[in-house]
Order: C-alpha cells, then sequence, then structure tokens
C-alpha cells in the first residue's frame, strides 16, 4: 500500500489513518542494481508497525523490555531522565551487540524551556598514538584486526554521563532505577529472533571465553530463541553500581577488571588503563539549533558531527526549496532523494574535513556558525544540478585557520537510540553506542567493552595536512550520532523527539524523518518507515526491497550511482499530535528492529 499525503500540517494531525499510512512496500525485484554489503548490525527482518499513543507520558526504545522499564519509572513518578538509567541499563541487557555500561552515549535533554547536551563519548587512553592501528613495521591493520581486543577500547563514558544528567534532572533515588536491569539480569529474559541471528553470524565473539560462555552452549552454537539467558554476573555488576553510584565502575574492582581485560587480551592488546578509567569525565555542552521553516531543531553537538550535518542538509534543503519525498502516485519522490542525496554529500564533505572533538581541533572560526552561515550553506547549495556530482569537496572557508586533511574512518557502530518524554512535558533523545556489534567482542564482569577507538581516522596524515579526526591521548572520537528535538518555533512547544543507530549513516536517517514530517506532512511513525535512501559523499544508497526498479531507473537517470543495501535503522520517535482538538503523545518504532512505544 502506498503512502498518502494525509496531513495538511504536521503540527495539527489526526490519527486516523495512520496505520495505513505506514505499510509503504512498492516491492520489486531488481536484478540490475548492485547489492553492497549489509551494515555491521545486521538486519533481521521488517515487521510494520502502526504507532503508540498516549497523553501524559511516553517512551519508545529498541526493545520492549526496555519500554516496559522507562514505562516503569514514569508511572511511579520518574523524569526523562530517570527514565534513560532504566531504559539504558535493560539495554545493555537484552540488547548486548548495540549498548551498554561499557560504551558511551550522547544526551538531549529538554526541561520545559532550555535544551541542554550532555557528552558521554569515549576517550582515548593516555598511552595512545598516530600509529595505534599500525603493525610495529608500519604496515596497517586490517580493519577487524583494528576491532577486536584490547586495542580498539576507549573509556566508557555512558555511566558518568547518565549520573551528571540524574544529579541535575533526576527525581527517584538513583538505585531504583537499577532495579528493572538487576531483576531480570537475575531471572534471566528471553533470547529475540535477532540477537540469535546476530550471535549465529557472528564470528570473534567464541574467541572470548566469557562471551563464549554466555552467549553460546557447550558446542558454540548460538542460544536458540526463547532460551532464557540469565547474567548473574552483570546483576552483581549493577548492584554495586546503584548502591555506589559511577565512581563504583570509575574506580575500584570494575575498573580494574577492565584494565585487566584490555591489557590481557592475547593477540591485541590495549593501553586502557586503570587511572584512564578513573579521570574520565562527561560533560555539558551546548546543543546545535537551528530554524527551518516553522521550526526549530536541535540536536547535539561535537564530538558528534550529528548535529551540524543535520543543520547544514536542512538549510542547503531549505536553499533548494525541497518539495515532498513523496510524489503524486505514493512512492518516494525521485527529485526530492536526488535533492537529499545531494545536500548529504556536500554536508559529508565538511564533515570529514572540519569536524573532530573540539577540545582538541577549533571548528572553523572557533564555532559552528561558518558551517551553517545561510550565505554559505546557499554556496553550497548552488552547486546541486539536476545531475548527480557524485564525489563533493568541502567547501572554503576563509575563517579556517588550519588546513586539515580528510579523515579515513570506516565508523561501522552497532548502536540504539530511545526517546522519552515525561508527564512534565520534559524530554530526552539518547543515542548509545559500543560501536561494532558486540564491540571489542570482550567481556567483563556481564558487558562488553565497546571498541570506539576505530572511530578515529585511521590515518594521521594526508597531503593537505593533519587529519581533524585522528587519534590523540584523551580525545573522543568523531560520531555520527544525532539524538534531536523539533519545537514550534513560535511557541516553543516540544513536536519531535527522535534519533537512531546506524554508524554515519544516522545523518541520513534522522534527516529523513525530518524532511517526511516537514515537507510531507507525515506522522512520525510513517516517516519512520519510509525507506531509507540517502549519500555519505560516496554512493546513492537506497534500502533493499523497499523501492521500485522505476524509481531508481529515475535516479540513475540523474546520474547517481545506485547501490542497495541493508540498511537497519533503528529509529524510535515521539510526537505531539493534535487529535480531535487534544494534544497526545504519538510514539513510533522503527519496523526493522524490535523496538515499541509504551505510555500513559
Amino acid at each position: 500500500m502506498k503512502i498518502q499525503k494525509i496531513f495538511s500540517q504536521a503540527l495539527t494531525l489526526s490519527i486516523l489513518g495512520s496505520a495505513a499510512g505506514c505499510a509503504f512496500n512498492p516491492v520489486l525485484p531488481i536484478s540490475s542494481v548492485s547489492i553492497t554489503a549489509p551494515v555491521p548490525e545486521g538486519a533481521s527482518g521488517y515487521s510494520e508497525k502502526s504507532g503508540w499513543m498516549a497523553k501524559k507520558f511516553m517512551v519508545a526504545t529498541a526493545h520492549p523490555l526496555a519500554t516496559d522499564a522507562g514505562y516503569q519509572i514514569l508511572k511511579a513518578g520518574g523524569s526523562a531522565v530517570d527514565a534513560s538509567v532504566a531504559v539504558q541499563m535493560v539495554l545493555g541487557l537484552v540488547e548486548p551487540q548495540s549498548s551498554g555500561i561499557g560504551g558511551g552515549a550522547f544526551l538531549l535533554h529538554f526541561d520545559g524551556r532550555n535544551v541542554k547536551s550532555f557528552d558521554g563519548r569515549e576517550t582515548a587512553p593516555a598511552s595512545v598514538n598516530e600509529n595505534l592501528f599500525r603493525h610495529p613495521d608500519g604496515k596497517a591493520m586490517e580493519f577487524m584486526e583494528r576491532v577486536v581486543g584490547g586495542r580498539s577500547v576507549g573509556t566508557p563514558g555512558v555511566l558518568r554521563m547518565l549520573e551528571m544528567a540524574h544529579k541535575r534532572y533526576g527525581k527517584l533515588p538513583w538505585a531504583e532505577l537499577f532495579v528493572p536491569a538487576i531483576r531480570l539480569a537475575e531471572d534471566g529474559f528471553s533470547v529475540t529472533p535477532r540477537l540469535h541471528a546476530l550471535l549465529k553470524n557472528e564470528v570473534f565473539l567464541r574467541k572470548d571465553p566469557a562471551s563464549a560462555a554466555y552467549f553460546y552452549d557447550q558446542h558454540g552454537k548460538p542460544w536458540p530463541v526463547g532460551h532464557l539467558l540469565k547474567n548473574p554476573d552483570l546483576a552483581k555488576t549493577l548492584r554495586e553500581i546503584a548502591m555506589g553510584g559511577a565512581d563504583t565502575f570509575y574506580s575500584g574492582r570494575i575498573a580494574t577488571d577492565i584494565a585487566e581485560k584490555v591489557k590481557s587480551h592475547p593477540v591485541n592488546p590495549g593501553g586502557l588503563t586503570v587511572a584512564d578509567i578513573g579521570s574520565y569525565q562527561a560533560k555539558l555542552r551546548e546543543p546545535i539549533c537551528f530554524d527551518y521553516k516553522i521550526w526549530s531543531v536541535c540536536g547535539v553537538p561535537p564530538p558528534s558531527s550529528g548535529g551540524i550535518a543535520i543543520a547544514q542538509m536542512m538549510g542547503i534543503l531549505e536553499a533548494k526549496g525541497i518539495g515532498s519525498v513523496i510524489s503524486s502516485n505514493g512512492e518516494l519522490d525521485a527529485q526530492a532523494v536526488h535533492l537529499f542525496s545531494e545536500a548529504g554529500r556536500l554536508a559529508f564533505a565538511d564533515r570529514d574535513r572540519y569536524v573532530a572533538d573540539t577540545d582538541f581541533v577549533p571548528l572553523p572560526g572557533n564555532s559552528v556558525q561558518p558551517l551553517l552561515d545561510k550565505n554559505y550553506l546557499a554556496i553550497r547549495a548552488s552547486l546541486i544540478t539536476e545531475k548527480s556530482m557524485n564525489k563533493a569537496l568541502p567547501g572554503n572557508l576563509p575563517t579556517m585557520k588550519a588546513m586539515w586533511g580528510t579523515d579515513t574512518s570506516p565508523e561501522l557502530p552497532s548502536t540504539s537510540h530511545f526517546s522519552i518524554v515525561d508527564a512534565d512535558g520534559h524530554a530526552v533523545a539518547m543515542t548509545t553506542s559500543i560501536e561494532s556489534a558486540f564491540g571489542a567482542r570482550q567481556m567483563v564482569d556481564g558487558f562488553l567493552l565497546n571498541n570506539q577507538l576505530t572511530d578515529f581516522s585511521f590515518d594521521a596524515f594526508d597531503a593537505i595536512g593533519p587529519i581533524a579526526n585522528r587519534v590523540q591521548p584523551g580525545k573522543r572520537p568523531r560520531s555520527a550520532m544525532s539524538p534531536t528535538f523539533v519545537f514550534e518555533k513560535a511557541s516553543n512547544k516540544l513536536v519531535l523527539v527522535i534519533g537512531s543507530p546506524g554508524g554515519s549513516a544516522i545523518i541520513n536517517y534522522v534527516g529523513k524523518v525530518l524532511i517526511g514530517m516537514m515537507n510531507a506532512g507525515l506522522n512520525v511513525q510513517e516517516a519512520i518507515s519510509l525507506p531509507n535512501f540517502g549519500s555519505r559523499n560516496g554512493p546513492t544508497e537506497l534500502e533493499q526491497g523497499r523501492v521500485s526498479s522505476i524509481f531508481v531507473q529515475a535516479l540513475r537517470d540523474r546520474g547517481h550511482d545506485v547501490r542497495l543495501m541493508e540498511q537497519t535503522s533503528g529509529l524510535q520517535g515521539i510526537m505531539r499530535m493534535n487529535v480531535h482538538g487534544e494534544q497526545v503523545w504519538f510514539g513510533g518504532a522503527d519496523p526493522r528492529r524490535e523496538g515499541s512505544a509504551k505510555g500513559d
């Protein structure tokens, strides 16, 4: 069934017709288009969802058990931040391939008046240098050589970040927020089809004794769907953190266990130490906000590139006058996807040249403003023609005092996102990650360690100069995570909470939802369910099995190098809607994953 443009304005939506509107699936076999490899956290099916509605509060996460944990906290009078702690702890248990206390995150918070950005991104150990991912003879390591083991592990940041946010915006006691995860870890949870499929296809996890003993049976087979999986080690760890706070993780037994695990890997040891872990600090940063039509949009700043890239894309698309992403026949509109992909090329070109951890590398003019200046974006937009440019060059910014090289990080993370609105109308958009699926494939004290250091550029220099996102001691690797808020500009009312996993493609996934809402009048579930599309300054990537051959040919006629691929986004969103004159929250979950939304 084709999506119809059933709403005249995104702010005056009706719930009627939403379920039918989500069923966008004009599938035709396409044998003439090349298929690229799937994203690292692979596909596990597609199941249509029609969205969820609530009046008081809502939580949308990537797993029903995490959604229920957040719901119980909100129902008990907890804040959006309280629910975030509970959700993250459960996700680390039931979706261990994607996130957990061994990783990092970005959290965007709205307190009813102001937006703040919390940075829990991992940091590089003090011992690293630019040869981190090279053999002693100088030869570059193969990608999975870099990932698996201790070498790629950065200092986890998510617990420090959540504790910082909880001290400011929490309402319930810290310890209470760990109860759902501890109970599930002790009593067990059922292995889902998605987790089973990812474990079955995983090559390296079995080589870690702790991981093999937990995820696989005595014959090395992944636990079957429905198997009751218990994690007493994680229950013990979470109980200690619940009682002693984040300091319990960053010092003492747990920190020692992490450092020992990292340095003792038999083939690929790393340099993360107890001192690195103990000195970690989360950071409170100002969000990146911009206007688009009648809305204001806010995202996270560096070391994530998501806020800047999305702001640039939206500014370029506004300058080009992009129309609806849905054509008159109900399919994706080829011209809109052409413009969206070209805007992505331009934004990614700037991203790969200029954006990194601003505590180490200044942005042009020491500010986001030169990159978001309307005149600059208009100049960038003028480069878009009716034919694809295929590869964009970074813009020429006179405020740039140094010449940076071009980043060479592949950014293939496994990540999760959740969106929460509490009874006070306060909100959290949080994207959380351990990088590749199952991270560094190293388990300690019941949780997996990240491999986030592979998000640094593998090269430190190129012919132009040093690369902004090169590895340096204490530095945070650049990310694409893009937790995002949308507000009605005139009233400052929160309209949308959204975000996604997906590596650097996160930027396109979130941008797709924004364009679907703002330019096509779709609700959040309809926009999430749209086929994924876009470019990361390479081929034009389309979601395999979700577009027609006619649409593909229309892009090819515009000069696009089209690649069909699995695009396993995990968009979770909440939208304010007007239903029969009453304001409600409408939650959407990505049909490509197991997520759900719930509220009262």
